[in-house]
Formats: structure tokens, C-alpha cells, sequence
């Protein structure tokens, strides 16, 4: 699952690879490489068994051991909690059981799942809910559990404090003399604070001129281009409504003319100037769709495609007529655009007042739909209350993050239990089979090939319109903690603070951060934050894998090794 950053989408620390989730890594991309060779195929009538052996030594914060318990509670809570925001991956586990013993997992799928990697990312603590089949209700403003190196010692709208959990077994020990990690919401004043010595960290969203604000002889930024970009997004609604504060509403961009329109309206080379060349003159327009440039991105497609008498026609053909004000209006009714973005960004509230005077000359009544960020990733995104979005997604190494984000059978509605993030409402046909079958495909070039088939539907059908892939920047006190640079271009951002050292003496790191989440839910739409990943469920949730700063998989300390994978 790819995370939505300062507006992308889900982060998803339990999920392990939506766009901050799903994924394969390691050494290697497929499932076949890892696959046993020992002759005896998956177990039983499974397709594919991953046989996972729990370390020993790994237990909870109070000393109870990590078992195959909490390995089926985490599956339970993911497809089962209403709302929960992504069961890619998940859908396809038929059984959990024990082993040899309750330390050693035994995973049966119906189907062969490729980027298995990215599973049980994140486990849930049977003992720390009520019900494993629900956890909607849990987690509203404390998580009272651990399976790493912190532990939670309190939360609040103001801050969060993490302490050393004495009970970890792992390699990942907390350096001497570092009693606190603590984090709390600077959303405006992040490199003022820093400057002043508030905080000790940030790990800000570029922008332009942002490295002449850092400027300071106690501040070194650090720069990193990995997976983070930025596009446009257009709400197509479920069967082309939504439910709305209002009541229902008809989705404009529900109609495959108008979203084609929309987009050869806009001057994309001529927004780019406007807005990314202050921040990178180098820059290009990113025209890979959901993705950045590299192996499945698809050539030729996406860019500019700026064309006001092509547009015009479509409009027209759509039924639309300009009114006395000069909008596009369909029975006697120009309909209103709503455009969504977190206040206070000022590259995006930059852009909606570049774009909106010249969207309006051309016919469309755009109008901006803004609130903060609680509100927008975990309210409108989710909710699909809007028209226009505009995020950052920061994507993990493998592209399986599209399933939960671009597949039909994706868009949260009644019947599947508000599941899915398709928050667009994109149902199409060609690209849901190639996405579905790219999960089952090891084969690494076959796979490449259906990835870039869905991508070439989503151009086809002008659902969004990529603009900039960005680049992660982390800043911090060069006087007050070292040993910081080794994962600021993680997918999981700075989830090496266990090695960070305090050089000012006070034992404590300050991390200043851009969002705060407004509840702690791993599974549901509180979760649909890259701010939430980083500052609560990275930090305390034990998974399988993790994300390495180049972008691999790796087993970790959970296990005892790779497990053992078998097809049938």
C-alpha cells in the first residue's frame, strides 16, 4: 500500500506495502526464488504455504511471547474490521495455524501471491484487543503495546513520548544514554523550532527555498531522491455518486469525457514552471502515472497533454454548454469542482491559485475544498468527499501497492464493508485483471508487462494526472544528535532512531513533524497518513520484513530466518 504523504495515501504500518504497503524484496523480486526446492510443493490444497519460524526470544512489552496467536489476530482484523482500510494480499490467506509449535507459523493462500513480502508488516497483539474481528473501536488515543525497541509512554495532541522497552530481545538496542524519543506536531514552525533548538529533527516536505530557510551553521539537510511524488486525482465517485455532508452528489468527473477535458485544460508544462522548477531546476515532469520512473513505467504516456480546442469539443460532446459566466453547464447547471488539499501547504494552496483562475477561463467551476490534515487523509480521501485531490504518495519497492489502490473490487462501499483504498471509485475492467494477475505472476518480466497494461488504462482513462516526483529531505542538529542519515530514504522513513545518538546530554531526541494523527488505529482510515506510520506503528509493531534504505526487503528480527515458501 503507497502511503499518502502531507496528503498520500495509506500508510499503512500493519499492512507492510500500501503505498506505504505490499510487497517483494530482499535479494529478489519473486516468489519462485525463494521458494522451497525441497520437492514438496505447498501443503494440503494450497496454492502457496509460508511456513514463518517466530524467534524464540521475541515477545511482547510485558514479557509474553509473540506467537501464531497474533499472527492470526492481525489477519482477522484486517479483513474483518469495517473500514478497514486495505485486505490486499490478505484476501488470499485461506488458513493461519501452528506448526511444531505456536512459534512457527503456518500461512496457506488460495492462490499464489508474489509480493508476499509485504504481509504481517505490522502484527497486531491479540491480548491488546478485545476482539481480533473488530478493532474499529480500538486505539482511539493510546496504543498500549510493542514488539520493538520503544514502547509507548504516553500520547496526546501535543506530543509523544517513547521510552526503551526493557522486554525487547532484538539486535536494535537503544543507545546508551538515550532514555526518551519524543515527537510532537510542528506544522507551520518545523525549521523555525529547529533553528531555535525545540527540536532536534525534521523531516520536512521540500520545497522551494526551503534549503535557504535551513540555512544555519548548527543544521545539516540531507537530500534523497527514493519514492515520493505528487499528482492530481480525480473522485469518479461508486457508480458515479457519493454521499456527501450535503446529501448525494453526482461526480462530475464520473463521466470520461469531462476528466479527459479537464485534463487537456491544463498547461502542464506551463504549472510545472510555475510551481516544481523553483524547487528543482533540473526537475521534469513526472509522467509515469502512480509511480516514479524505473522498471513499470510505461514510455509515452501521461505528460502534457494541453489541448483547449480538443477539450472544448469534448466538453461539448458531453452534453455541456457554457452558461452566461462562460462555465460548462449541463442542464442549465455548471457543477461545482471541489478541490481538495491540507491547509497550510503553501506549494499546493500555490498551485490551486495559479490553476483555478485558468481552469474557470476554460469553462470548469473549480472551487477549493480545503481543511487540515486530520481532515483530509483521514475524513475526505477515505470518504471519497471530494472532487480534486492533490497528495503526495510515497511508494514502497514494489508496485503491488496498486492492487489495494487502483482495483475495483477496492472502492470502499456498504458491501465490502467501506474496505479498499480506491478513494477515486476506478472501476475498470482490463486494469483490475492485469493488477490481480501481476500478484500471482513470479515471472519478473511477464509481471513488469501487466503492471504497465493497468498503468496504460489509467492513462486511457485520465483518472489522474502526475506531476513531480520529490525529493525526501531530512534536516537536523548537527549539536545535538548525530548517527541520523542512515534511512532517511527508507519507505519507512527514519525507523533507525534506536541507533541516533544524543550529543547535548539531556537524553532525549525531539522529532519535529508536519502531521499529527488524530487517533492511532492501525487498520482503519487513521492510518491513512505517512505522519501516522512514522510517529506511532512503525515504531511499535513488530512485522516480517522491513524496507531497507535501498530499497529492499529484509527478514527481521522477529523471525529466525527467510521463511519457507512452497507453490504448488
Amino acid at each position: 500500500m503507497r502511503k499518502i504523504r502531507k496528503s498520500t495515501r495509506l500508510a499503512g504500518g500493519l499492512l507492510g506495502s500500501v503505498l506505504l504497503l505490499a510487497a517483494c524484496g530482499g535479494g529478489s523480486d519473486s516468489a519462485s526464488d525463494t521458494t522451497a526446492a525441497d520437492g514438496g510443493g505447498a501443503s494440503g490444497d494450497a496454492a502457496m504455504t509460508i511456513t514463518y519460524d517466530i524467534a524464540d526470544e521475541a515477545v511482547w512489552e510485558d514479557g509474553s511471547p509473540i506467537t501464531v496467536a497474533d499472527f492470526q489476530c492481525t489477519l482477522d482484523a484486517i479483513m474483518k474490521t469495517t473500514g478497514s482500510i486495505s485486505t490486499s494480499g490478505y484476501d488470499k490467506i485461506t488458513s493461519v495455524e501452528a506448526g511444531d509449535s505456536d512459534k512457527q507459523v503456518v500461512v496457506k493462500f488460495s492462490e499464489l501471491y508474489a509480493p508476499y513480502k509485504g504481509l504481517f508488516g505490522g502484527l497486531i497483539k491479540k491480548a491488546a484487543v478485545a476482539n481480533c474481528a473488530d478493532i474499529s473501536g480500538d486505539f482511539g488515543t493510546s496504543f498500549n503495546y510493542s514488539g520493538t525497541e520503544w514502547k509507548m509512554e504516553s500520547w496526546s495532541a501535543d506530543q509523544v513520548v517513547y521510552v526503551p522497552n526493557d522486554k525487547y530481545w532484538g539486535p536494535r538496542k537503544v543507545a546508551d544514554g538515550l532514555k526518551k524519543l519524543v515527537m510532537v506536531p510542528r506544522p507551520e514552525t518545523e525549521i523555525t523550532d529547529l533553528k531555535a533548538g525545540s527540536v532536534d529533527f525534521i523531516y520536512p516536505q521540500f520545497y522551494a527555498g526551503i534549503t535557504d530557510e535551513l540555512a544555519d551553521p548548527n543544521v545539516k539537510t540531507v537530500l534523497n531522491y527514493g519514492g515520493d511524488y505528487e499528482a492530481l486525482y480525480m473522485n469518479l465517485g461508486v457508480d458515479g455518486k457519493n454521499t456527501t455532508a450535503e446529501g448525494e452528489k453526482t461526480r462530475v468527473f464520473a463521466d470520461a469525457k469531462v476528466r479527459e477535458a479537464f485534463y487537456k485544460s491544463i498547461d502542464l508544462e506551463a504549472l510545472f514552471k510555475q510551481i516544481y522548477i523553483p524547487i528543482a531546476a533540473d526537475a521534469t515532469l513526472l509522467t509515469c502515472g502512480p509511480m516514479i520512473p524505473g522498471q513499470y513505467c510505461p514510455e509515452g504516456i501521461f505528460g502534457n497533454k494541453y489541448d483547449q480546442k480538443a477539450a472544448d469539443g469534448l466538453m461539448k460532446d458531453a452534453g455541456y454548454e457554457k452558461n452566461a459566466e462562460g462555465l460548462w453547464a449541463k442542464d442549465g447547471v455548471a457543477p461545482k469542482i471541489e478541490w481538495v488539499i491540507n491547509t497550510g501547504n503553501v506549494r499546493r494552496e500555490s498551485t490551486q491559485a495559479y490553476l483555478i483562475p485558468l481552469l474557470k477561463k476554460a469553462g470548469f467551476n473549480v472551487v477549493a475544498y480545503n481543511c487540515d490534515a486530520e481532515c483530509y487523509f483521514q475524513k475526505r480521501l477515505p470518504g471519497m468527499d471530494y472532487d480534486l485531490a492533490m497528495y503526495i504518495s510515497t511508494a514502497p519497492p514494489d508496485p503491488a501497492y496498486l492492487v489495494p489502490s487502483f482495483t475495483s473490487d477496492n472502492i470502499p462501499t456498504e458491501a465490502n464493508n467501506q474496505k479498499g483504498q480506491n478513494f477515486q471509485g476506478w472501476a475498470n475492467e482490463t486494469a483490475t485483471k492485469a493488477l490481480h494477475d501481476s500478484d500471482k505472476e513470479v515471472d519478473d518480466a511477464k509481471r513488469t508487462e501487466l503492471i504497465k497494461t493497468a498503468i496504460v488504462e489509467m492513462d486511457k482513462d485520465h483518472i489522474l494526472i502526475p506531476l513531480f516526483q520529490f525529493p525526501k529531505s531530512g534536516a537536523y542538529r548537527t549539536d545535538r544528535v548525530d548517527n541520523v542519515e542512515g534511512e532517511l530514504n527508507n519507505y519507512a522513513a527514519f525507523n533507525d532512531t534506536y541507533q541516533w545518538k544524543d550529543l547535548d546530554g539531556d537524553g532525549q531526541i525531539v522529532i519535529g513533524a508536519e502531521q499529527w494523527p488524530g487517533c492511532l488505529n492501525p487498520v482503519t482510515e487513521c492510518a491513512n497518513s505517512s505522519w501516522y506510520v512514522w510517529t506511532v506503528a512503525n515504531v511499535l509493531m513488530p512485522g516480517a520484513y522491513r524496507t531497507t534504505n535501498d530499497g529492499k526487503y529484509v527478514v527481521t528480527e522477529l523471525l529466525k530466518s527467510e521463511p519457507k515458501v512452497e507453490t504448488k
